[in-house]
């Protein structure tokens, strides 16, 4: 199939509506089929519960063009397997994880035409997400729901090599214990934009979370989990209840063991040790991996030894393992490429 005539290389990180999209409604206690329309618009109740009480969930996850010329998936049965999880926790129907990876192929399958091509460092971006479409007036659970899967294309995260951002310990808290904070919800999102805006007019790129109860310990950003580097080239990520699981970060921690042999440990981050590490990072779907050069602690400035010029030398060359694993330039583990087409 023909590409659109897009300008691959001067894509953004936006949407475009592309040509097909999926949806299927739950009522009356089941999921119908579902499929395939054209149709972009969503047409839902004034008093629907995703507007009045926020009951929603989203996945994110990319199709891209390999060096092999497949369209393929990363890992979606992960993806699937976290919204399973989202859905329960909020109350909403499971939409079944083997339903959901379908659903992704077929999306990505249908826009294949927007797929960018090898080589252009984008991909087309796949959002999946459910929400409570019938009136709802009083507080409770939805009876109706909606299923939809858009794509749009989207250039690299960061343009011309991915500099050093800065980071502000935030005074205001992302997720509670036994909360919402370990599942993909809208709601976690609303709550970040206030901090997230305060943070830029600050000066600084995102905010580090610390745990709520302690205030003690490293959580993670508005949309992405932390990956330190010891001095001595040990790979650390901060363990909590309250963190999304990262399908990213996940992958990442197998790819630092079994294919750069490294000692990687999940546990609590105290962020009184923060400054003792050489390297640290953010990892997640947009920009896999989004190097931190610096952590402003109400005035105290912690500088990692890698800079603010360039990604550090260990988070650099995990990057590239993952995307030569994502684009078929080195051996996938089983199950962790989706060909498309």
């Amino acid at each position: 199939m023909d590409k659109k005539a897009i300008d691959w290389s001067n894509l953004g990180f936006g949407y475009i509506q592309t040509d097909q999209r999926f949806v299927a409604q739950y009522k009356n206690g089941a999921w119908k089929e579902g499929g395939l329309t054209e149709d972009a618009t969503v047409r839902i109740s004034e008093c629907a519960g995703v507007l009045q009480y926020a009951q929603t969930c989203f996945e994110g996850l990319k199709a891209f063009t390999t060096k092999k010329g497949n369209v393929v998936l990363f890992r979606p049965d992960l993806n699937g397997e976290r919204m399973e999880e989202s859905a329960r926790r909020l109350e909403m129907p499971v939409f079944p994880k083997e339903k959901f990876v379908e659903a992704v192929r077929q999306v990505a399958e249908a826009n294949q035409a927007y797929v960018p091509p090898y080589g252009s460092g984008a991909s087309l971006y796949i959002r999946p997400y459910m929400f409570g479409s019938d009136a709802v007036i009083g507080v409770k659970p939805s009876e109706e729901y909606e299923f939809r899967v858009f794509a749009t294309p989207v250039g690299p995260y960061f343009k011309g090599g991915a500099k050093p951002i800065s980071l502000r310990v935030c005074d205001y808290d992302r997720a509670a214990p036994h909360g919402t904070g370990h599942v993909k919800a809208g709601l976690n999102y609303a709550m970040s934009l206030y901090a997230i805006m305060d943070a830029h007019k600050q000066g600084y790129d995102e905010n580090l979370y610390l745990d709520a109860a302690t205030r003690t310990k490293v959580e993670e950003t508005g949309g992405a989990n932390f990956l330190f580097v010891t001095e001595d080239g040990r790979l650390v990520t901060p363990k909590s209840p309250t963190i999304l699981p990262s399908i990213t970060r996940r992958s990442l921690l197998y790819v630092a063991r079994e294919y750069l042999g490294m000692e990687v440990e999940e546990r609590e981050v105290l962020l009184e040790e923060v400054e003792s590490f050489a390297e640290c990072g953010l990892c997640g779907t947009a920009a896999v991996i989004s190097p931190v050069g610096k952590i402003t602690d109400h005035g105290k400035e912690i500088l990692f030894r890698s800079g603010m010029e360039k990604m550090g030398p260990v988070l650099q060359k995990l990057y590239d393992t993952l995307e030569g694993i994502r684009l078929e330039e080195i051996p996938a583990p089983e199950g962790w490429i989706c060909k498309v087409c």
